[in-house]
């Protein structure tokens, strides 16, 4: 019988808020994890924000089924307002569709009650772990001017980063893994970094994957450039883990989702990812996503075909996703009318042929998107 891994008590150990209304179910998490954590319990949604907003939390195991609210609504507003706070769905009345559907709004886990003490003390450990991977990210984020400096700089930058992350989670006594930048061994990271900017930034670039990865099955790419394309799209705004020094001009948003003021994270995309020698064709894509057929995209003004073809493909998904996700502040359109949006631009904004095969796609996989495209991440 294999042991569960436990998290190991800590002379300042994290505080975990458990919510249930269920007296049962909250006593046997807090006999549980007392050790280990610094416990807290709210008995509702409203005593749940009472807490938050009034002291520190680090992890949550939240109920599915409240007295005042649903814990998928709870788990929305608190990824919300508390983006650090990592959430563990807890729920006697599971089924895979809600489980994505927390996943999708930021859970970090799942579980099923009555629970087996081995996979909660699992999940657990798990979650702290990603807690403290996120937090030292944003950190980093906030504090490092190395990646956005020169190139010699920003491999400097990235190989204090890659270092710090892999240590995360090893005792003191083991030393962290040479750094490696193939796609396999970055891929954990370059995902996390996008969540600690946003968890809506992770779910839209990997939205943007998968729907590049269809229209990739449809037409003669090589395994390599199939592999880029996944990578390429799934790392397209990744500019956009950089420094607030520009806002969205709400007047201005255009179908690609993007701003006059928002145009720079093409190109600091294109530059942070230098220093990983990852393929010549996912720094085309990053760079020339928001690149137009008719010359009039950003930021380098490249038309018809001297935009990469991999690229068109990615500003054909990335506006799709933007027309069909649910934003703060309008309404998304639904897939019929997305694709006919979108012909209705072709020879401007999308070449002709891609558009064309990408929305016949598009509308003959409908009925699987929602379910296939909301937690998916590149293949290496």
């Amino acid at each position: 019988m294999t042991l569960p891994v436990i998290p190991e008590p800590a002379k300042n150990p994290p505080t975990l808020l458990v919510i249930d209304d269920e007296a049962g179910p909250r006593d046997a998490l807090t006999a549980i994890l007392r050790p280990f954590f610094t416990l807290l319990a709210a008995e509702s949604a409203s005593a749940a924000i009472d807490i938050l907003n009034s002291r520190p939390v680090d992890i949550i195991t939240l109920d599915q089924k409240l007295p005042d609210r649903q814990g998928l609504d709870l788990l929305q507003e608190i990824k919300h307002d508390h983006a650090e706070v990592e959430v563990i769905m807890v729920t006697g009345y599971g089924s895979l569709k809600s489980a994505m559907e927390g996943i999708r709004h930021g859970a970090a886990g799942y579980l099923l009650k009555p629970f087996n003490v081995t996979e909660l003390l699992s999940l657990v450990n798990q979650t702290v772990e990603k807690k403290q991977r996120l937090d030292f990210l944003r950190h980093f984020l906030r504090t490092s001017t190395g990646l956005w400096g020169s190139e010699s700089e920003g491999a400097q930058a990235w190989q204090q980063l890659l270092t710090g992350y892999q240590a995360i989670g090893k005792s003191t006594h083991e030393p962290a893994s040479r750094c490696e930048s193939t796609p396999s061994q970055l891929l954990p990271l370059l995902s996390d970094l996008l969540e600690a900017k946003d968890r809506q930034l992770l779910n839209h670039c990997s939205r943007v994957s998968f729907y590049a990865t269809l229209l990739a099955n449809r037409i003669d790419l090589t395994i390599a450039e199939q592999k880029s394309l996944a990578l390429g799209a799934f790392l397209h705004d990744i500019g956009k883990i950089g420094p607030e020094t520009y806002q969205f001009a709400e007047d201005e948003i255009a179908m690609s989702g993007e701003s006059v003021g928002n145009r720079l994270h093409p190109e600091l995309g294109g530059k942070l990812v230098l220093p990983l020698g990852l393929p010549a064709e996912v720094g085309q894509i990053i760079a020339y996503h928001h690149e137009r057929w008719d010359g009039s995209g950003y930021p380098y003004g490249l038309q018809e075909e001297g935009i990469p073809q991999l690229a068109r493909i990615v500003c054909l998904a990335q506006a799709f996703d933007h027309l069909t996700a649910e934003l703060p502040g309008r309404s998304p359109l639904s897939i019929d009318d997305a694709c006919q949006h979108m012909r209705a631009h072709a020879g401007t904004h999308f070449e002709p042929k891609l558009t064309e095969l990408f929305t016949r796609v598009i509308q003959e996989c409908k009925a699987c998107l929602p379910a296939m495209a909301t937690a998916t991440t590149p293949a290496d």
